[in-house]
């Protein structure tokens, strides 16, 4: 199973969640293959990853960027640009790398193909390639299947694969979603995020365009013409929430919102979600704070964490027990969801 964490707003902690999501996912399904794949040009997922603020994450980042042949996404893509309409002979191993060899807190049956700055260089080309006409080619669905086939390509199936994306609709992120079974949709309580939850809709799955001139060039459309599957939203979580949320607060009404916009697509389009009842499709996570602070600039995830005090770039840093709790459980749940 292939998920996606995207969502097209900025901030919504989408790569955070995935961090620690994947690690857990891992760490409790230590005989399964886990491929975390970093499509997002700033490459946070893969410092993280790698070793985090303390741990070198972005030297041993440089260290796979400067590999030959560079072992990052943007090193498969390279290798794409000079054949993209047809897969070329390559060892797709040459890509990958082990987190667990430069970060000893990460589970070791995680492997990654590493993110890439290069990515958003390269997009300009990815997308004159698709739009290219060829006659009897289907250029656009070619260049958009490059990731599904990279993965396709691997030997020894991963039993799942997460990616991250960027918070936009490039083309990188449609290769990412092109590649995807499910998408987890994180979201914050304001009301950008609900505008943003909507434009979701509308990009991956075609509904409630401004106008049906824009309907036969969108991404649903031309997969769907293709007899190729959408994405399925799988889960939304509502992140980043204040410790005290009564039915008063602003932040309620726009999480009551989202709410009611959901319940509505549900019974319109119910086909777009892998769930009936929005309650199995919803998870709820309070700000991580301090803990995830630590947790984040050490590399490691919450389970691996423990309360008290923890020495962070000289400075004394308090991590209290009850937080750590709450964190583990609502990453927890999110897991117990996929």
């Amino acid at each position: 199973m292939n998920y996606a964490f995207w969502n097209n707003k900025g901030g919504t902690g989408k790569t955070s969640l995935l961090f620690q999501v994947v690690c857990r996912f891992a760490e409790k399904n230590a005989n399964k293959r886990i491929l975390a794949i970093d499509a997002c040009p700033q490459a946070n997922l893969s410092e993280l990853l790698l070793g985090g603020l303390e741990g070198s994450g972005s030297q041993n980042l440089s260290i796979l960027q400067a590999s030959s042949p560079r072992k990052t996404i943007a090193g498969y893509f390279q290798l794409r640009l000079p054949s993209p309409y047809t897969v070329p002979q390559y060892n797709p191993l040459d890509f990958i790398c082990r987190p667990r060899e430069f970060n000893g807190n990460m589970p070791a049956n995680i492997d990654l193909v590493a993110g890439d700055a290069l990515v958003e260089l390269q997009a300009n080309a990815l997308s004159t390639l698709a739009n290219t006409q060829i006659p009897g080619t289907d250029t656009w669905l070619a260049v958009i299947s490059w990731l599904r086939d990279y993965v396709a390509a691997l030997p020894n199936a991963y039993d799942h694969v997460f990616l991250d994306t960027n918070p936009s609709f490039a083309i990188y992120t449609q290769l990412a979603l092109a590649t995807s079974d499910r998408l987890v949709l994180p979201v914050m309580a304001d009301d950008s995020s609900r505008r943003a939850l909507q434009n979701v809709f509308s990009l991956v799955h075609g509904l409630n365009l401004p106008s049906q001139i824009y309907s036969q060039y969108t991404f649903s459309s031309r997969l769907s013409s293709a007899n190729r599957p959408l994405p399925k939203v799988h889960l939304i979580v509502k992140n980043r929430l204040t410790q005290y949320m009564g039915p008063a607060s602003a932040y309620y009404s726009v999480l009551t919102s989202i709410d009611a916009h959901l319940q509505s697509l549900l019974s319109s389009h119910p086909s777009i979600f892998t769930f009936s009842n929005l309650s199995n499709g919803t998870a709820e996570v309070r700000d991580f704070q301090t803990t995830g602070v630590v947790a984040f600039a050490r590399g490691t995830f919450f389970s691996h964490l423990n309360s008290g005090n923890h020495q962070l770039q000289g400075r004394k840093v308090q991590v209290a027990k009850e937080y750590v709790k709450h964190c583990r459980d609502a990453i927890e749940a999110i897991v117990d969801a996929l």
